[in-house]
């Protein structure tokens, strides 16, 4: 039996892939012009908004999906973070002070490129692809970043 699929169906991993390619390269370019690295700016928003108090086990499960990342990475950059004075704790991790200036510093960065971009399209349509990217995510089997 075969079944036939919309056209849309063929487009939509290699669109979302490429959009996430430019996206990606675009973020690394707007961090690396005040020195921040993609890992530390992750890092740091999914303490700041999955937390206070996000356990360990999460974050590094986290940082571990992305694309760039593996335990060791994850490891090493917690303890860079950590040493930098930007989180602390063992189980429980959290933005210090200096972190969470830093977190702002780098959110505020990019918010005028992600306004810029994201401007220029209906607001109704990137709530729509939001909540279609995240219930993929969950019929997927995974859980929707925040």
């Amino acid at each position: 039996m075969t079944t036939t699929s919309p056209t849309a169906f063929g487009q939509f991993g290699y669109t979302l892939a490429f959009a996430e390619r430019v996206l990606s390269a675009s973020l690394r370019r707007q961090l690396a012009e005040i020195g921040a690295a993609p890992e530390t700016w992750y890092a740091l928003k999914l303490i700041a908004t999955r937390g206070p108090a996000l356990a360990r086990g999460s974050l590094t499960e986290a940082l571990d999906g992305s694309p760039s990342m593996n335990p060791e990475r994850t490891r090493e950059l917690l303890t860079r973070l950590a040493a930098d004075g930007l989180i602390r704790g063992e189980d429980l991790m959290d933005l210090t002070a200096a972190g969470e200036t830093r977190y702002h510093l780098l959110a505020d960065h990019l918010a005028g490129p992600t306004a810029a971009l994201l401007g220029r399209f209906d607001p109704d349509d990137i709530a729509t692809t939001i909540r279609t990217l995240r219930a993929i995510t969950v019929a997927a089997g995974a859980a929707p970043d925040s």
